[in-house]
This record gives structure tokens, C-alpha cells and sequence, in this order.
């Protein structure tokens, strides 16, 4: 093992936390729940500091088990969620060939320069749009396109089936997309 992944308790909150948090806060999107991750990630890494190998950096380690109790959170919160009973997948977006609507179809947002959306007024507005999805939505969206999760541990991970998954994530992606063509390419 070398020196740099030896692990310093002492120093993980003043080292990690606010990293660890914003991680946290951006894929939960509420500051109690993001604490709470916090502290179990802490909690549960000093538990295990014993087993800690050192083939990972102590930071890298340490998001890691963030990002476990992330999923732990996301699995829990299943349990509690309003499941709609059968989503209807007809919607004002496709016609009865399965095609875009004229009104609907996807629009050339006028982007040249890709250094435009690296820019903290897109990720405020992101991060709106976001919490407007239901409960169910953001919970596919947040272990799809943040925690990278591939859609059988989704499905495993909020207890949906396929055929539910594809359609929350397209209703995801539609309301998103929609709501950010509302207020930052047209703001």
C-alpha cells in the first residue's frame, strides 16, 4: 500500500465533505437527505476502515460509498413512492404511427459553441427542471444519467418493470427537455 492511500479519518470532513455533499445534494436534490448520505457515508466508512485494501484512492473510496447510499436511498424511497397503476404511453408528444408531432418534435436549440452549456445558469436550470419531474421520473433519471446505472439495477434497484423503466425515462427526457427549452434556450 502505498502512502497516498493510507486512509486519515481525522481529515475526511475537512478534505471531503463539501465535495461529497454537492455530489450528494445534486442527485437528491434536498439538503436534509444530502446531510444524512453524508454522515452514513462517513458513518459507514469509518466501520469499514478495516477492509479498506488502499487499491483506491481514500477519496475515490469514499465516493464510493456515497454513491452506494445513494442507490440505498433511492432503493428505500420505493417503498414509499405513488406508483401510477398502468402509465398510459399515448401522449400529445407522437402521432399513431409512433412519430413526432410537428408541435412536439425535437428543435434545433441554435448551440454552436459547446462551451455555452458548461456554464453554472444551465445547471441551476437543470437542476429546476429536475425537481418538476415526478417522484418516480427523478429517481430514473438521477441513477441513469448521474449515477450511470444500467436499466436492469434501475429496474432492480425501484422494483419497475422494463417496459415501465423506458417509458419513465422517455417521459423523463420529453419533460426535461421541453422544460429547458422553456427556460434556458428561450428564457
Amino acid at each position: 500500500m502505498s502512502n497516498q492511500n493510507i486512509l486519515n479519518p481525522d481529515l475526511w470532513v475537512n478534505r471531503y465533505a463539501d465535495a461529497l455533499y454537492t455530489y450528494t445534494f445534486v442527485r437528491v436534490n434536498d439538503t436534509g437527505m444530502a446531510e444524512d448520505i453524508l454522515q452514513e457515508t462517513f458513518l459507514s466508512a469509518w466501520k469499514n476502515r478495516g477492509s479498506y485494501k488502499g487499491e483506491a484512492s481514500e477519496k475515490n473510496w469514499l465516493f464510493s460509498i456515497c454513491k452506494n447510499k445513494i442507490i440505498d436511498h433511492y432503493r428505500k424511497k420505493t417503498h414509499s413512492m405513488s406508483r401510477p397503476g398502468v402509465i398510459d404511453v399515448s401522449d400529445a408528444f407522437f402521432n399513431e404511427e409512433g412519430h413526432w408531432t410537428s408541435e412536439a418534435g425535437p428543435r434545433n436549440w441554435g448551440i454552436e459553441d459547446q462551451h455555452s452549456i458548461d456554464n453554472k445558469e444551465f445547471y441551476t436550470i437543470l437542476e429546476l427542471c429536475k425537481s418538476k419531474l415526478q417522484e418516480l421520473q427523478q429517481s430514473v433519471f438521477v441513477l441513469k444519467f448521474m449515477e450511470g446505472q444500467d436499466s436492469d439495477a434501475i429496474c432492480k434497484v425501484l422494483n419497475i418493470t422494463t417496459s415501465n423503466y423506458w417509458v419513465l425515462i422517455h417521459r423523463a427526457k420529453l419533460q426535461l427537455r421541453n422544460c429547458l427549452h422553456k427556460n434556458w434556450i428561450n428564457g
